[in-house]
């Protein structure tokens, strides 16, 4: 069916490699790519003696317009599954201009001097992706990505509008050390100690970090805190949904975590403003990303499950209507199936049915789109078929 290029090789990257790796009749050929060529070198050690697929590897510095372009050229991939840094997105975005190649991706832009992820930069590519016959699709991972599609979902089947959405993002997950972070720790923390924000009537409405907290009780997880937080969904399914009045996203969090984040964010360790250290500059949120735990390290020892879901508040034939969509997935079963915990797994298994669905030309129109301006149903069924299947509730509990 076709060729893959994917760029990067962390705990997400290394998932998407793994179900592309099972799915060979779409992904024949892949190329691995991240500035540590060894760990691209070690994954394909892993799986070419159990896969069809065949497996090449490089080295990029996805920073790098021209080396990216040198790559894809190299290569020639029908699609770049873009799996690095945020950071990174608009570099790869030109590339794959540069050479005519479909582009994927699971997190939006976001620029490296300000905690700031927002869409407007990869949407000004609209009308170049269109004109080069290529397509862009935006934030396909869970969240975004798995929660775009779910609302589709939900508005193709379900409702005539859709007034009030909640995204509910929860990690009943335990890896035993008092403070760590599930995936990149640096854009962890930056999305977290952000100012929060929600959808209102047409507009945003700003929060101090952590101002909002609820309780609610999870299916196979039981009950958690959590909080509002901004989240770059909220911005597509503010234009994608019919009615929709107001949108918001929570995730939870343990009180070590936040004890944590607090005592750090106030001795300035969580800054992303360079400081001189000793005659060099130093970023501190990336000299503490060195020392805390490596996310891809915690599989073995991460025990509990994650549940994520949206919940819908809206009218079918002018009748109120209520509808939870939602997945649980268990840490060590996916350690087991993949080497990953489940919050890679999350983000990985999406990247790889989004890069599926763009190459056999189901999901492939010229432009830049984010998942939920496509026909929702091939993937959720491709959800139940690749290990993130989906649960429908029709009385949930509301938040309030």
């Amino acid at each position: 069916m076709g060729k893959c290029l994917i760029i990067g090789c962390g705990g997400v990257g290394s998932v998407a490699v793994h179900k592309c790796c099972q799915n060979s009749d779409v992904f024949e050929e892949i190329m691995i790519a991240s500035r540590t060529v060894s760990k691209c070198d070690a994954l394909k050690e892993t799986l070419q003696g159990s896969t069809k697929t065949k497996i090449h590897t490089a080295q990029v510095d996805a920073d790098d317009v021209q080396q990216l372009i040198a790559l894809i050229n190299q290569f020639k991939p029908d699609a770049v599954l873009n799996l690095a840094l945020p950071y990174q997105d608009l570099t790869i975005m030109d590339a794959c201009l540069a050479t005519k190649t479909h582009y994927i991706d699971t997190a939006n832009y976001e620029p490296l001097d300000t905690a700031k992820f927002e869409y407007k930069w990869q949407w000004a590519y609209r009308e170049r992706f269109k004109e080069a016959g290529i397509c862009a699709l935006l934030g396909c991972g869970f969240d975004p990505g798995v929660t775009g599609v779910f609302s589709a979902y939900a508005q193709k089947h379900h409702f005539d509008e859709i007034q009030y959405l909640d995204i509910l993002d929860c990690n009943g997950g335990d890896h035993g050390y008092p403070f760590a972070t599930n995936f990149n720790p640096e854009i962890n923390i930056r999305e977290v100690s952000a100012k929060g924000s929600y959808w209102e009537k047409g507009e945003w409405i700003e929060t101090e970090p952590m101002e909002i907290k609820r309780q609610y009780h999870f299916a196979e997880v039981g009950e958690k805190d959590m909080y509002l937080l901004h989240h770059e969904e909220l911005e597509s399914l503010a234009l994608n949904l019919r009615g929709i009045e107001r949108i918001r996203f929570f995730m939870t969090f343990g009180q070590s975590y936040l004890t944590h984040l607090k005592c750090l964010e106030n001795v300035g360790m969580t800054s992303i403003e360079p400081i001189m250290y000793e005659g060099k500059e130093i970023v501190p949120l990336q000299f503490l990303k060195a020392v805390l735990p490596d996310p891809s390290s915690l599989g073995p020892r991460t025990v509990g499950k994650t549940n994520i879901g949206c919940i819908f508040q809206g009218k079918k034939d002018g009748k109120p209507k209520n509808y939870y969509l939602y997945n649980v997935c268990d840490h060590q079963e996916c350690y087991r199936e993949v080497g990953s915990q489940a919050i890679s797994y999350t983000t990985g298994v999406p990247a790889m049915i989004g890069a599926m669905l763009v190459l056999n030309g189901t999901w492939n129109k010229p432009g830049v789109w984010n998942v939920e301006e496509f026909d929702p149903d091939p993937f959720m069924q491709a959800l139940n078929e690749w290990g993130l299947p989906w649960v429908e509730d029709f009385n949930p509990t509301l938040v309030d």
